[in-house]
């Protein structure tokens, strides 16, 4: 989908169709007053208050037609720059646009307004020259949001809409909108049983459902076994951390807008962790180490909890509570280039097995002149960089220089996957770390046996399992590969008067070798029960009648399709077996 707020010439058509809109609404209710109407990635929305009136989902058709009505007319937009005086003057009426004009700065901004027919309204442009080259335009939904984002403040109305200059490229559009509300995780997650939302449990605050801990628990079981034979050791550690835990780590000054409140318990003050190296530091420090012990691969999946603005918060895409597929890997400075290497591979490795193969790396490093933000230490920040640069050129990967956008304690890889719909997403992340071992007093004995400071390097693979998963789910609609479905198989017996037994006999039989089945018998149409089977993306169905009976066989359909495959149980067993060890993507 095309970034519409970086087109220029989409910018000024979508700038000017939210005029546009404004003027239809106006038309239609008289009373309205307008508050900012900005362009946006997929197009633009506007914010009203409309007093006592309420513009619902169905009225949006008629403001259209209000609008290519108003088009058709092709009045030309005038623009007009007016001082400060003058703009309170004329907008002397409208509250909201007063309280914009009284923020401006004359000396640094002008002031202007667009005219066309009997609208005006303020805005620093540009737009296109006549209402009349609006032509192929969509509103697409309304919303309600707080006037300047504030809870505190009047609820006004959004109203969403989109403008091409080509009648094809807003179909495509359009479609690229269905295509994603197909894929969105948080509808697939309602109807299949992934997660919940409960208003009284928090915003932010997924539950996961049996059929999504499946998910979720096969995902954890994959990533431990490869970081196993990697060498990582995994841990458990709280959730939450005194302020002083922050505060030695450098996080309580560059993070703490993105912590949760401070909460007192007895005599200390506690926080809910946003992050886990603080306490992997400490595992580390738990005893004394020599040059011989490292790398030392320190791994958890450790629940976090973030700040995140209630308009940001997205089912388990963006979350306020998530578990973090983390490790911290303590290294000399000698293994950074080698320990670096690996987690780059396991990165590819693993999108290898997922089938992820639309994505790119940021290198993100350090802005040289921000010295707040940054650790002031010119040698290891250019060290830091210049040995990440060295391993991906090594390995042939191609990246890009994100400059400032590093952490504050080193330079990091981030790896920016782009999703079957929407923008990018970021999954895979590693950081280098030379100023956490020094707050938190770490260090070996090298060869020589004198006390050196290890370097740290912070790695995600999946990121977290939440935004992993909602990637996934969007990514199959729904229909996850054999070994992380959360049923494989479904057993349909057509008659379960006669076949009841047999049925349930293959039910065990695939029960002992741990494949996840469930039987159908209910009294109900062989049809419904098979319809049933493929909307809930099931896999495998066996469909089992007189003769699978007789024979001592299985049919089965695989989802999607309407052809019946009839081998023997211990064949289709086996089949069952080397698709889930194989991870395959596929069951065709």
């Amino acid at each position: 989908m095309i970034n519409i707020k970086e087109n220029e010439k989409l910018n000024i058509l979508n700038h000017s169709c939210a005029h546009l809109l404004a003027q239809a609404v106006k038309h239609l209710y008289p009373k309205a007053m307008f508050w900012v109407g900005p362009v946006i990635e997929d197009g633009f929305y506007y914010d009203i208050d409309l007093g006592e009136d309420v513009i619902k989902e169905e009225d949006l058709e008629k403001i259209e037609k209000e609008m290519k009505k108003i088009a058709k007319d092709g009045k030309r937009i005038v623009r007009e720059e007016l001082s400060k005086e003058e703009a309170l003057e004329k907008f002397t009426n409208d509250p909201y646009k007063l309280d914009l004009i009284e923020r401006m700065n004359e000396e640094e901004q002008v002031i202007s307004c667009y005219t066309q027919g009997d609208f005006t309204d303020l805005c620093r442009g540009p737009h296109v020259d006549t209402v009349k080259e609006l032509k192929y335009f969509k509103l697409l939904k309304v919303s309600g949001a707080y006037w300047k984002a504030d809870a505190n403040n009047k609820m006004l109305q959004r109203i969403y809409g989109v403008c091409y200059d080509k009648e094809d490229e807003l179909h495509h559009h359009l479609q690229e909108i269905e295509e994603a509300k197909e894929r969105d995780h948080r509808r697939i997650g309602k109807d299949q049983e992934l997660f919940m939302n409960h208003k009284l449990v928090g915003s932010g605050m997924p539950l996961w459902l049996p059929n999504g801990a499946i998910i979720r628990k096969q995902l954890e079981n994959y990533i431990y076994e490869k970081e196993q034979k990697l060498g990582y050791n995994h841990v458990y550690t709280p959730c939450v951390g005194t302020v002083d835990l922050y505060k030695t780590s450098g996080h309580w000054d560059h993070y703490q807008e993105n912590m949760f409140p401070m909460m007192k318990v007895d005599e200390e003050e506690f926080v809910l962790r946003p992050m886990n190296c603080p306490h992997h530091m400490l595992v580390y420090k738990n005893k004394m180490h020599s040059y011989r012990d490292l790398p030392i691969r320190i791994g958890e999946f450790a629940t976090d909890f973030r700040y995140e603005a209630s308009g940001a918060v997205k089912g388990l895409e963006r979350v306020r509570c998530m578990c973090q597929n983390d490790a911290h890997l303590f290294v000399t400075p000698d293994q950074i280039g080698e320990e670096f290497e690996k987690v780059v591979n396991l990165i590819l490795d693993v999108y290898h097995d997922f089938g992820i193969k639309d994505y790119k790396f940021r290198l993100s490093l350090r802005d040289k002149n921000d010295k707040e933000k940054y650790f002031d230490d010119d040698e290891m920040w250019d060290k830091a960089e210049n040995k990440l640069r060295e391993v991906l050129n090594h390995l042939g990967v191609e990246y890009f220089e994100a400059v400032g956008e590093a952490a504050f304690y080193g330079p990091k890889l981030d790896v920016e996957v782009r999703p079957a719909v929407g923008p990018e997403v970021t999954l895979s992340t590693c950081q280098l770390d030379f100023l956490l071992p020094r707050n938190f007093e770490l260090s070996y004995i090298d060869a020589h046996g004198e006390k050196k400071i290890p370097v740290v390097l912070h790695r995600a693979i999946f990121g977290t399992f939440d935004r992993f998963t909602a990637f996934i789910i969007e990514e199959t609609k729904g229909v996850f590969p054999t070994w992380l479905a959360p049923v494989q198989v479904k057993v349909i017996p057509i008659n379960p008067e006669y076949q009841g037994d047999y049925a349930q006999g293959v039910v065990e039989l695939l029960q002992q070798a741990n494949i996840r089945v469930e039987l159908d018998d209910r009294n109900e149409k062989l049809g419904y029960r098979l319809r049933e089977a493929q909307t809930s993306k099931v896999p495998y169905t066996i469909i089992l009648g007189d003769q699978e009976k007789e024979n001592n066989t299985i049919s089965y359909r695989l989802h999607g399709k309407k052809e019946t495959t009839t081998i023997t149980k211990e064949d289709f067993l086996e089949k069952l077996r080397i698709e889930i060890a194989t991870k395959a993507l596929t069951n065709q």
